[in-house]
């Protein structure tokens, strides 16, 4: 006779995976947008309102505390709650409804800006929320000229940018950009109208560099390149705004040049390092580019002073020179034992001998 315990464990395990099966099954589920501080009420799909259901949130029970019969009441919503609700239908655990709740902000007014750092090409325009809404937002641009409605081609990155190319020149038609953001819980939109000059601003010259020059200790040679972005230079010339302070001090001293891509300042502080800066703008129209990524440098300074080895070789041979000099004769030339002609010249016979030898020592 077959053991009747090895059958029943596997009805019990097979009911749990049914159960299991039945719990995490999955419906079509929607998602559901609400506002941060609403009051959101769930029905369990079809199921009446006194039926007896069980609600989890991202896969764990919620108190019964938050039912109303079948309903599932949240108050004042906040972020923390946004999450994969479910409800199942009594002991018997039958998915009955799934929903993704979302919680968000309706969007704010968009911040929108319009440039153009390519004269004469074209502009563009970027924008962004001042506020997270938490939940997905589409934006909408238009572009009018005049009577025209223009493309603005979207950049594959960033995404929130686009680009115009001008088909008229030297246009004094206005141009008109409006900007609307859309998501699940309203919109909101802003409006742009500049003329085609007022919107010119390069970016920043590129390649600055710094140097000190030789033998000059107040001087620093300054160069840089014209922004790569700046399609003709030659026909839209730049000029270039150089600022330059010593790191010890906080006031900027400044140098407007109408031409070239090169200046020297002639007035640094010697031995002090400096912070330099340069920013483009065309010659006649538009605004100032934002200021160059800084760069450092110091002025010339004069190595300092060794002693040299002439002075040295003069110290030691002087000090050689005395340790052989010859001992005085006084004792030799005794005026009390020696008396006479005769003891002179003995006296000074004995004088030469011994500056003989003091000068094979030397």
């Amino acid at each position: 006779m077959a053991n009747p315990i090895p059958s029943a464990c596997c009805m019990v395990l097979a009911a749990v995976v049914v159960v299991y099966a039945q719990r995490h099954s999955q419906l079509d589920s929607h998602t559901q947008y609400e506002r941060v501080g609403a009051d959101v009420t769930m029905k369990c799909g079809s199921m009446d309102w006194d039926a007896a259901v069980t609600w989890t949130a991202n896969g764990t029970d919620i108190d019964e505390s938050h039912l109303n019969g079948s309903y599932l009441i949240l108050k004042n919503v906040d972020l923390t709650q946004s999450g994969q609700y479910s409800c199942y239908e009594g002991s018997s655990w039958h998915l009955k409804y799934q929903t993704c709740l979302r919680v968000g902000t309706p969007p704010k007014e968009p911040v929108l800006m319009c440039r153009s750092n390519n004269y004469p090409k074209g502009f563009y325009c970027s924008w962004h929320l001042p506020t997270p809404t938490y939940i997905p937002n589409s934006f909408n641009i238009s572009v009018i000229h005049g009577t025209r409605e223009m493309v603005c081609e979207k950049d594959a990155f960033p995404k929130n940018r686009c680009h115009v190319r001008y088909l008229q020149l030297f246009s004094t038609v206005k141009y008109k950009v409006t900007l609307t953001v859309t998501n699940a819980l309203g919109k909101n939109s802003t409006t742009l109208t500049f003329d085609e000059v007022a919107i010119v601003k390069p970016d920043p010259p590129e390649s600055v560099v710094a140097k000190p020059v030789p033998n000059n200790p107040r001087r620093l040679e300054v160069s840089w390149q014209n922004p790569s972005s700046w399609p003709d230079p030659e026909s839209f010339p730049l000029k270039f705004f150089l600022r330059y302070r010593p790191l010890i001090l906080d006031q900027w001293q400044h140098v407007e040049l109408s031409d070239g891509t090169s200046h020297t300042i002639t007035d640094a502080y010697a031995g002090k390092e400096y912070i330099i800066q340069v920013a483009a703008k065309d010659n006649d129209i538009g605004t100032w580019s934002d200021w160059s990524v800084a760069v450092h440098a110091t002025p010339w300074t004069e190595e300092p002073k060794h002693l040299t080895t002439e002075a040295q070789v003069t110290e030691t041979t002087s000090a050689s020179t005395s340790s052989f000099m010859p001992p005085p004769t006084t004792k030799i030339c005794d005026k009390g034992a020696v008396v006479g002609s005769g003891a002179v010249a003995v006296c000074w016979t004995a004088g030469l001998v011994l500056a003989a030898y003091g000068v094979l020592f030397i």
